[in-house]
This record gives structure tokens, C-alpha cells and sequence, in this order.
């Protein structure tokens, strides 16, 4: 299984209209990629202090590899990850991307 973590520094004009739109786009994924198992989104709630920014992410699931990598290659994500890349402040520089293989 490949859990794929996306953490998002969002720019302080990027309203909850513009996030939703995100966040649905990111939802309408799921029907085009076998093997996408899961999609949890929601603002980070640690008490931690740690989260350098990083206000709100999403994680999801793939059944292997293979599913993570179609994804990731579908022309649809990558106009989600342009929304993302907008929204973001400093664009690419506030996303943090990492995957988990277990």
C-alpha cells in the first residue's frame, strides 16, 4: 500500500471557495484511478506547534504503486496539482510531498 501525503501552506488570499475547488477536484479523481482506495482531507489539528505553515493536507491511498504512479500521470491531477501550485504560497515551495510504502 502507498499512503501519498500532500501538505499545503496556502497563501492568505486563497479563500475557502478556492479550496473547496481544490478539494473537489482532488475528490473527482478518485472514480478515474483503479486502485485509489482513500481520500482524507482536513486541516492539520495538532497541538504540536510543528506544522511550519502547513495549515491544511490531504492523503490518499493506493492499493500499490502502480495505482500511486497511474495518478500521478493522469492529465486530471495534474490540473489539480496546478490549483494547488496557485494556491499555495510561494507555489511549489509550499507544498510538501511525501509517500509512504508499507
Amino acid at each position: 500500500m502507498i499512503t501519498h501525503c500532500v501538505f499545503i501552506r496556502y497563501r492568505a488570499d486563497a479563500n475557502d471557495a478556492t479550496r473547496d475547488d481544490i478539494y473537489k477536484a482532488l475528490h473527482g479523481l478518485r472514480p478515474r484511478i483503479p486502485g485509489l482506495t482513500g481520500i482524507v482531507i482536513a486541516a492539520n489539528s495538532s497541538p504540536e506547534g510543528l506544522d511550519k505553515g502547513f495549515s491544511e493536507g490531504f492523503i490518499v491511498t493506493f492499493r500499490d504503486a502502480k495505482a500511486r504512479d497511474q495518478y500521478l500521470a493522469d492529465p486530471e491531477h495534474a490540473k489539480v496539482g496546478a490549483m494547488i501550485v496557485a494556491a499555495a504560497e510561494g507555489g511549489i515551495d509550499g507544498i510538501f510531498v511525501y509517500d509512504l510504502d508499507h
